[in-house]
């Protein structure tokens, strides 16, 4: 039975940062990754956003991890040659009964000491987005985009440079503790040809995002309360077929459940709307289908023209979907990111990383940090 310090679940964003933190570190790591390869679920399918941590909750996880997340992706970004745009993004309220909500969101933000943050009367941000109908607007200037690919790409190869091993095609099917002093685990890992592959690792890292609590359920004797159940939010995105007016990323008011359709474009300029929100009646990531609805179009484009009333008819067209992460129903506050360690289920050596949705991609060199402190 081969032996190694760490094994990490996920080949995602925050699994390559993680696995990447732990190789360099001098940990003897393997990254197991079920897809034949890295970033190809919800890594592959979000805005490339680079959030600043305004709308979370003061004080929580979430907010903390995606602050120093963001200084460290931007330094990352540059030091590193991946492509990033700092292009900065607008809060827009617009109209004059949404002003409440933009002095909350403005409230918030300063209680969770958001850098670079200024606010715009209606005519200075319309000198800066003239289509834009706004009342008045909140401007973040740490928010960016990222080329999320090109970023996985760099973190595989530091991994890979510190001697970490990725292992495609391969699925943990089950974990048993080891009991001889609480030093190890004991995996089988089911390979592409059928086989199955026994491990043992010191350490043992669950960051397989929605199917996390599917891969804590596998591990022998592990309490049912120490999982949360899964819930499940498709984002619909729609592309801009036309040459975007906007030169910075536009937010509406948050929607429950989301964000609300913004505006997001790529390196190359490319516009894109989305996501909306929409519940799944799923049990598990296996049951989701990705195609888009050509008819959510219809709602698409009422809520751009709330911000963007001379939207043309007829330019957007279905792009792709992706899934949130969820441990929160429909109605409820969104849950803060977990990750639970021996503090929280007895296990020594084991991390599960539950509910990192947005703002995961911002926070995953953070999180990674605060993954190696908890288990050393």
């Amino acid at each position: 039975m081969e032996q190694v310090d760490c094994v990490v679940v996920g080949a995602g964003v925050v699994g390559l940062a993680i696995a990447r933190q732990m190789a360099r570190s001098g940990h003897e790591t393997i990254l197991l990754e079920r897809e034949s390869s890295f970033g190809t679920i919800t890594s592959a399918r979000n805005s490339e956003v680079m959030h600043a941590g305004i709308y979370y909750p003061t004080g929580s996880l979430k907010t903390q991890v995606c602050l120093q997340g963001n200084a460290l992706l931007h330094a990352y970004a540059k030091s590193h040659g991946v492509p990033y745009n700092p292009c900065g993004k607008m809060i827009v309220a617009s109209d004059k009964t949404q002003l409440d909500d933009l002095e909350k969101i403005w409230e918030k933000a300063c209680a969770n000491f958001v850098p670079q943050l200024s606010r715009l009367s209606k005519e200075q941000a319309q000198a800066l987005e003239p289509v834009l109908r706004v009342e008045e607007a909140i401007f973040s200037g740490s928010t960016g985009v990222i080329d999320s690919h090109s970023y996985m790409l760099s973190l595989l190869g530091e991994f890979e440079d510190a001697g970490g091993v990725i292992a495609y095609q391969s699925t943990l099917q089950k974990t048993t503790p080891m009991q001889e002093g609480n030093n190890g685990y004991r995996l089988e890992v089911l390979t592409d040809d059928g086989s199955v592959f026994p491990l043992q690792t010191r350490y043992l890292i669950n960051s397989a995002g929605m199917s996390a609590p599917k891969v804590a359920a596998q591990i022998l004797g592990f309490k049912a309360e120490w999982i949360p159940t899964p819930y499940f939010a498709k984002g619909n995105y729609f592309s801009l077929a036309m040459k975007s007016p906007f030169q910075r990323l536009i937010y509406p008011i948050p929607e429950p459940g989301g964000l609300g359709v913004h505006v997001t474009m790529d390196l190359g300029g490319q516009a894109k709307f989305g996501p909306d929100v929409e519940w799944l009646e799923i049990e598990e990531e296996s049951q989701v289908s990705y195609a888009v609805d050509p008819e959510r179009g219809n709602k698409f484009y009422a809520a751009i023209r709330s911000y963007w009333p001379d939207l043309p008819d007829g330019v957007l067209s279905p792009a792709y979907s992706g899934i949130r992460a969820k441990i929160s129903k429909p109605g409820e506050p969104a849950a803060d990111f977990r990750i639970d360690n021996a503090q929280v289920h007895g296990h020594t050596g084991l991390i599960n990383l539950f509910a990192i949705e947005s703002p995961g991609l911002t926070s995953s060199l953070a999180v990674a940090q605060q993954v190696e402190q908890l288990l050393i």
